[in-house]
């Protein structure tokens, strides 16, 4: 087979994805360069067809890490202009009856202090003030392989264009390019596809508990302006979950505009479960819908969040590189806040990474990233959260979330004692003929929508004649694994309608409608079978999102 040629390029630092960790692990480099009276070469590449393009979050930020990087970000023109006004918490009983929790025994969810704001646009400015430091930003380009030299990474491979669903060279074929590097910072955000990679080439996970997921939703609403309040954050538990501990948030952003959505733990057991469906159920409880009346979605999307935490934190450095942020698992869960966390993850990378750059080692040595990080907030947050995702995986959503009340309203965190959470999401679920059925209503078209018209709003493209980029191990598994035991649960769990079982010919095929694909990662986690492997598409493919 011919080898691809491929242009060359060095660089001292290369980092992976655009997101909070990302951006902030290039700004930090450039400031310490700068205060060193030194020069270090930084590049960072971003599949999204734009900064900001796949970036999606609830979010209301804690600025803790921001304060740090950039001191003046107000006076810079930081888009955090909404600052949380009130909080509310609600326990919803059932689809007409709401119970208010007081705020002091809900404690993770204070939010005095904190913004609500769009991450995509946060992650944009982010972006042009790294650009003005002088990082190297290359929208459009995924990182679809590592450059390894004698078991070390090197740099990655950006992804080539131009390749058809046979793998066949297309009329303006272009091969990836090569960007070497001494340091290589994996920040793909939750569940890379290159992280995965290294976590288990280096048995980084070694020791530690598996990783922990759920699947969030979001989507963009104008408010009419009488039922708007600005700066008002709601987050619930309850209805209409069915056996798992999944909550929601509710955003009173700027401009009349509300940001809403729905996070499913995926160590549900019901196969028959359908994620998507539950949250356009939520969105018809008295007390969320009486917002919406009136109002218009503009935009809808769904991403996997890890949310295994302290114990499956694995080992952040690898032979020539770091993980930071998601794709290491910096979230803290109880707090449903993972961007200041990430960010100071790639502060503390830039920091270990500079130290080793100007002491110019032959081999450079990345362990001081691990000592650092345990010596930061950033290790003492995470721990004082530690118990919380084991007591709601172990004992379920009414007795877990007492339990777990307790462990941070009682002893805020500091019980003598740490939890396992040992059985990995893919393999919590049940076999369907053992499970309850579940009905779910109709969309009204109106607040609940369908899978097809959401995917519409999150403008999703992909090119359809390039190699699939949802890869299956065993191409009979889900027909004749899946299917017979769990009713192929991809069909349900997936957010964009990218897998169906259709009839052709009298016989039951698994379809993969890939240009769907929002990039959420969940099947990848979900799948029981471990079969489905999700790699990096074209560059510039999947959703575009403009404010999320």
């Amino acid at each position: 087979m011919e080898e691809t040629q491929r242009e060359s390029m060095k660089y001292d630092v290369v980092i992976v994805g655009a997101g909070p960790s990302g951006l902030s692990t290039a700004i930090k480099l450039k400031q310490l360069a700068s205060e060193h009276q030194s020069d270090i070469s930084v590049c960072l590449v971003e599949k999204g067809s734009e900064v900001g393009a796949h970036i999606l979050s609830g979010n209301v930020i804690d600025p803790k890490a921001l304060n740090e990087l950039i001191p003046d970000w107000k006076e810079k023109g930081a888009p955090l202009k909404t600052q949380v006004t009130k909080d509310s918490v609600r326990y919803l009983l059932t689809e007409s009856i709401t119970i208010p929790i007081p705020l002091p025994f809900a404690p993770s969810f204070k939010n005095h202090g904190n913004y609500i704001i769009s991450l995509s646009n946060l992650c944009r400015w982010l972006a042009e003030y790294a650009e003005s430091l002088d990082v190297d930003i290359f929208p459009g380009f995924p990182a679809s392989e590592l450059i390894f030299n004698n078991d070390k990474v090197t740099g990655i491979i950006t992804g080539d264009m131009g390749v058809d669903s046979n793998g066949e060279k297309k009329l303006g074929y272009e091969p990836g390019v090569e960007l070497k590097a001494k340091f290589t910072v994996l920040a793909e955000g939750c569940r890379g596809h290159l992280g995965k990679q290294i976590i288990k080439k280096y048995e980084l996970d070694q020791g530690k508990d598996p990783q922990h997921y759920g699947i969030g939703f979001k989507e963009v609403w104008d408010l009419k302006p009488e039922l708007h309040e600005e700066g008002l954050v709601i987050h619930t538990l309850g209805w209409p979950a069915k056996g798992t501990v999944s909550g929601s948030y509710f955003y009173h952003g700027e401009n009349n505009q509300a940001y809403i959505g729905y996070v499913v733990p995926l160590d549900y057991k019901n196969p028959h479960l359908n994620p998507y469906d539950e949250f356009q159920q939520w969105k018809h409880q008295s007390s969320i819908i009486k917002y919406l009346e009136g109002g218009k979605r503009v935009s809808y999307g769904a991403r996997a969040l890890i949310k295994g935490g302290f114990q499956s934190l694995p080992k952040m450095d690898f032979p020539g590189g770091l993980l930071t942020g998601d794709n290491a698992g910096t979230l803290n869960f109880p707090k449903i806040k993972g961007t200041h966390t990430a960010m100071k993850s790639g502060m503390i990378a830039a920091e270990s990474i500079f130290e080793s750059f100007v002491n110019n080692e032959s081999e450079p040595n990345l362990e001081s990233y691990e000592e650092k990080f345990s010596s930061s907030w950033i290790h003492n947050e995470l721990h004082l959260a530690r118990n919380w995702n084991p007591l709601l995986h172990k004992f379920g959503p009414y007795f877990g979330v007492l339990l777990a009340g307790i462990d941070q309203f009682l002893f805020r965190g500091k019980l003598p004692f740490t939890l396992r959470a040992k059985n990995p999401d893919h393999a919590c679920l049940e076999e369907a003929d053992k499970m309850p059925k579940i009905p779910y209503p109709k969309p009204d078209g109106k607040v609940s929508f369908d899978k097809l018209s959401s995917v519409f709003l999150s403008n999703t493209n992909h090119a359809e004649d390039q190699p699939c980029h949802l890869v299956l191990e065993d191409e009979t598994i889900p027909i004749d694994q899946n299917l017979p035991l769990y009713d192929e649960p991809a069909q349900r769990y997936c957010p964009a309608g990218v897998y169906e079982i259709i009839e052709e010919e009298g016989q039951k095929k698994f379809q993969i409608n890939a240009q769907n694909c929002v990039h959420c990662k969940t099947c990848d986690i979900k799948d029981p079978a471990q079969n489905i492997n999700w790699v990096t598409p074209e560059g510039t493919g999947g959703p575009n999102y403009p404010n999320m």
